[in-house]
């Protein structure tokens, strides 16, 4: 994001009875918190704004992750960052619900911790999660947990079906942030992505900790690119027995999340 904001941001007196900066980004996240995803047109009513200043203040948004555009590419919806506040803050939001069922039947199947995951820059953000019955627990990533694009199964379900350019853009930013992660460097992340595109999910074991893995798949937009993760987490020796079984399960939901294409949660149209 540039230094610079655009004129209609920056902080400077506003005319009596004319909303200030604040208030304006305000109002034009009220009008993304519809049901649907809004038109320009729709915005610009709904706030009073002009095209321009409703327009600017949008492309602001996207860049900071608080809005996207629709599958549709002519309407606008909630971004990642505003899906985290809401999961963090306890709220619903249409992904989420999108998915509850879908964790549900997988943590009841396989016993274990199962994620959903969406992309937040470069990064991936919990936004829910289901634990199963099995006593020994994978219980190291919250709701509102981030981490680099890359590092777990559903973060790394996020990255690879980008296109190449994007990956090794993303990778050039998460060089700096894999110091947590000593298992995990370029190197690994470019040979998980190319096996996960191989074998059509991804499974990481003993990769971010010691004696604990992960599969996990991708839920796409109606454009084909990754917008969600479902995962599983558990123990390596539980995911290595199991690595059929669990793979076709967590296809099977995301593609029925697909199939129920609820634009207003990104997931196609």
């Amino acid at each position: 994001m540039s230094d610079r904001m655009p004129d209609e941001l920056q902080a400077k007196p506003s005319a009596p009875g004319e909303p200030n900066a604040v208030q304006k980004v305000c109002a034009v996240m009220r009008a993304l918190a519809a049901a649907t995803p809004r038109r320009l047109t729709e915005i610009t009513a709904e706030t009073g704004l002009n095209k321009v200043t409703a327009l600017r203040i949008l492309d602001t948004l996207a860049q900071e992750g608080f809005a996207a555009r629709a599958s549709d590419g002519r309407r606008w919806r909630p971004g990642p960052e505003l899906t985290a506040l809401a999961a963090s803050g306890g709220r619903s939001d249409d992904l989420r619900t999108l998915a509850r069922p879908s964790l549900m039947r997988l943590a009841e199947m396989s016993g274990d911790t199962v994620l959903l995951s969406v992309r937040s820059g470069v990064e991936a953000v919990c936004v829910d999660r289901e634990v199963g019955s099995y006593p020994i627990r994978a219980n190291y990533l919250d709701i509102g947990s981030r981490r680099p694009l890359g590092v777990g199964a559903g973060s790394m379900a996020l990255l690879a079906w980008l296109p190449d350019r994007e990956i090794e853009a993303i990778l050039g930013i998460v060089a700096q942030r894999l110091g947590p992660y000593p298992r995990l460097g370029i190197a690994e992340i470019r040979d998980a992505v190319r096996a996960s595109r191989a074998r059509g999910y991804v499974m990481l074991l003993d990769r971010v900790i010691e004696t604990m893995g992960a599969i996990g798949v991708q839920v796409r937009d109606a454009s084909g690119r990754p917008v969600a993760a479902l995962s599983i987490a558990a123990l390596s020796t539980r995911v290595q027995a199991r690595e059929t079984e669990l793979a076709e399960a967590l296809r099977r939901e995301a593609d029925l999340m697909e199939r129920e294409r609820v634009d207003g949660a990104g997931v196609g149209r």
